[in-house]
């Protein structure tokens, strides 16, 4: 997400706060809010695929290994 759309979010948000939103920047809103949690939720996403678990006998396992093995679902 580039920073001219977070931007965007805030400046929203803060006129959202102040004066209300018409209908077309509710919806803008809502699509930017939308992109904005997919956003984080890849990277979080990446990142714990490249997390790894090392266990008492230094063995690295990828963390998704790690929970199958330990029957916890995804």
């Amino acid at each position: 997400m580039t920073k001219e759309k977070i931007a965007r979010i805030n400046e929203l948000a803060h006129k959202m706060k102040t004066v209300g939103l018409s209908e077309t920047e509710k919806t803008e809103q809502a699509q930017l809010r939308k992109e904005y949690i997919a956003s984080v939720v890849g990277d979080l996403k990446n990142q714990l695929d490249n997390t790894y678990v090392v266990d008492e006998r230094g063995n690295k396992t990828k963390v998704a290994e790690a929970n199958r093995k330990a029957g916890i679902k995804q």
